[in-house]
């Protein structure tokens, strides 16, 4: 895990406290994240030892990704409502207990169920931590707890396969898989514990306004009438749902006539959509998307070149992708330590040097056919690993900033949009490798080239956008934060 410094302070002048709290937020991140990737590694051993078929593997991998992202907006306005420090307690008992149901799944379909539920406890969790951090912090406090933030997440999405292979090395290929989620078990058990104790406690609020439950379902059609096609386009015989696009955005438009008469109403809507009119929020959610769409499709291309194709076995394969785990944790603390003086400057040099070093590795991968193929790779790599770690924590900071009232609303949608963004990129990105893989006859050199061809590109218009935005400064929209000052002191 990422070391905290000691040196970080919350508002209140309790460093200890605050410091443990920051902890928690950062191992819940860290498991969460390290789920999306871990069990791709464990995918070929849970396929043979229950029998899986196609349609079940991929819903074990991609029911989580889903519910996952239907859950963070209801989550993050029911943090705002009842209290963040309950829904954390209530989102680790239930991943806790999914851990143990995909565990000890005796079939498919209790696998998948399992995986759909895991996928609602960490949505329960995410918007929770990111708005606990920030209500804790405030000025460059807060760039570096997003600092340490993103190189968790980093961290987490890199480093799941080297897990991953190391579990299935010292337990087996047969049964090994199921400690891919026994793993979280102790640590859900110490985090409850350690939590109970370090977290601030909820304010008490004399009214609690009901959820929008209606506002939350047209959302919630909204968003997996968009998934569900993008989950489907995988492999080489892929057919998604395609009509379903329409009818999502009919659903989020009906979703956005709901928030905007229940605000002209004085109502108490799921989503206040005047932050998405604070220019920092929707750009940095805009960046967020795109960036997450190329980032996280990296792993699974390189991953199936490196087994596949060239017979790594899967901790070599992970080894092989270590120094960009190492280079993004690194440049993600720095990133959250100088985000306050660089601004919006450092999303655009951050996404500029991994689009390079995502174009300079798809060159490479696709043309080198001699030996030691991961030293060869070692160095763009690390060029697209520093850059990446830059974006994270930077852009999580900036579009943020100016969020003071309904924190958990506005980091469920943020994280909303990077599910999406992780979804069309494994989406886009598989069916590049597949599909030129079967075009060329089984040539995983052509395939890999144009798999993190996708990612490059997308990561390419996360550059774009934040280089806009630095070229056209908004004014009026710096940060704003006496009431989130005044409200970590009432705590």
């Amino acid at each position: 895990m990422v070391l905290v410094d000691s040196r970080v302070e919350d508002l209140s002048g309790n460093t200890e406290s605050r410091r443990g709290a920051l902890l928690i937020c950062l191992v819940i991140g860290f498991m969460t994240l390290l789920d999306v990737s871990i069990v791709n590694v464990a995918l070929p051993s849970m396929q043979v030892g229950l029998d899986m078929s196609p349609t079940e593997m991929s819903w074990a991998v991609a029911g989580y990704a889903l519910t996952f992202g239907l859950t963070l907006v209801p989550a993050g306005r029911l943090g705002d409502e009842y209290g963040r420090k309950k829904l954390i307690f209530i989102g680790l008992a239930l991943f806790g207990i999914t851990a143990l149901i995909c565990g000890g799944a005796p079939n498919a379909i209790v696998l998948v169920i399992g995986r759909l539920s895991r996928g609602i406890a960490a949505g329960l969790l995410a918007p929770q931590v990111i708005g606990l951090m920030q209500e804790m912090f405030a000025g460059s406090r807060r760039g570096k707890a997003f600092g340490y933030y993103g190189a968790t997440v980093g961290l987490s999405t890199a480093i799941g396969p080297l897990i991953g292979g190391l579990i299935l090395q010292a337990f087996g290929t047969a049964g090994g898989w199921r400690f891919v989620f026994y793993l979280s078990i102790p640590v859900v058990l110490v985090t409850l514990a350690f939590a109970l104790k370090v977290l601030p406690g909820d304010e008490p609020r004399p009214v609690h306004h009901p959820l929008d439950l209606l506002g939350a379902l047209l959302l919630g059609l909204g968003v997996l009438a968009f998934m569900l096609p993008l989950l489907q386009a995988t492999g080489t015989h892929a057919q998604p749902q395609l009509w379903l696009f329409p009818v999502g955005a009919a659903w989020l438009v009906l979703f956005v006539i709901r928030e905007h008469r229940l605000s002209s109403r004085d109502g108490h809507p799921l989503v206040n959509l005047k932050m998405l009119l604070i220019r920092s929020y929707s750009v940095g959610t805009m960046i967020a998307a795109a960036f997450y769409s190329g980032f996280t499709g990296i792993f699974l291309v390189i991953t199936l070149f490196l087994q596949q194709g060239l017979k790594y076995s899967a901790l070599e394969a992970a080894l092989s992708t270590l120094i960009f785990t190492v280079a993004s944790t690194g440049s993600a603390i720095i990133s959250g330590r100088i985000v306050h003086r660089v601004g919006r400057l450092l999303v655009v040099l951050g996404s500029a040097v991994a689009t390079i070093g995502l174009i300079a590795l798809a060159i490479l991968t696709s043309n080198w056919t001699g030996p030691n193929t991961a030293l060869v790779l070692a160095a763009p790599l690390l060029v697209a690993g520093c850059g990446c770690g830059l974006v994270i924590s930077a852009n999580q900071t900036l579009t943020l900033r100016s969020v003071t009232r309904d924190a958990g609303v506005a980091a469920g949608v943020y994280e909303t949009g990077q599910r999406v963004g992780v979804t069309l990129g494994t989406a886009l990105v598989s069916a590049l490798f597949f599909g030129e893989l079967a075009r060329t006859g089984g040539n995983y050199y052509a395939a890999v080239g144009l798999g993190l061809t996708g990612p490059a590109v997308l990561v390419g218009v996360a550059f774009l956008i934040s280089l806009v935005d630095l070229l056209r400064p908004a004014p009026g929209d710096a940060p704003v934060e006496l009431e989130a000052m005044s409200a970590v002191r009432r705590r």
